[in-house]
């Protein structure tokens, strides 16, 4: 995605998929116009900058599966995005990702979902939905569980990665049998498509 010229990189934090690292071209030099303007770097050096920021975010303490984090590249500049449900890990990830070598500025757009009991309680539930089905257990037994569950106001998203759109329909099914779920978006990415027509 290009905006005012420029190459925005977004790059999802949930696995080591290759696939999350994908990015157009390098950011243009020489760009007018934008607030965060900062010097045009190689593909190398933007490859290098998105395994480095997306290494220091896995590398969290507290970030979790109620947590989802992402971030956009304009130039050295990262911008991060997301949702997270623990206060901390907003200003835990700057600080981590101005660490980095080869970043000049970290813009924090991450945003702290409000603390509920409501949405706890579906937090959990939803979790044990999803996790604690049998055919999911392979992706509860990962180190970094590839499905992020975000809620607030009782409205579900799902973020992430499953293996094949079977698994995604199911998800969302799983999700929506919860009580009190207002409604599920599911924004998960399939790692393996079928290649057969939708």
């Amino acid at each position: 995605m290009r905006r005012n010229g420029i190459a925005v990189v977004l790059a999802m934090l949930l696995t080591g998929s290759a696939a999350a690292q994908q990015s157009g071209q390098p950011p243009a030099a020489n760009q007018q116009g934008g607030e965060m303007q900062s010097q045009a770097i190689t593909g190398q050096e933007q490859a290098k900058l998105i395994n480095g920021v997306r290494k220091a975010l896995i590398m969290l303490p507290y970030y979790g599966v109620f947590d989802n984090l992402a971030f956009r590249l304009q130039g050295r500049t990262v911008i991060l995005e997301g949702q997270v449900a623990t206060s901390s890990l907003k200003p835990d990830a700057a600080a981590a990702v101005k660490k980095v070598e080869g970043v000049d500025k970290v813009v924090n757009d991450i945003q702290v979902l409000p603390p509920g009991g409501i949405d706890d309680s579906i937090r959990q539930q939803v979790y044990r939905a999803i996790y604690n089905y049998g055919p999911f257990l392979k992706y509860a037994n990962q180190p970094n569980p590839p499905i992020r569950i975000i809620v607030k106001g009782a409205r579900v998203t799902l973020e992430g990665v499953v293996d094949n759109e079977t698994d995604k329909g199911l998800v969302t099914m799983r999700a929506n049998q919860v009580p009190g779920v207002l409604s599920v978006t599911n924004n998960l990415a399939v790692a393996k498509p079928s290649g057969k027509p939708s």
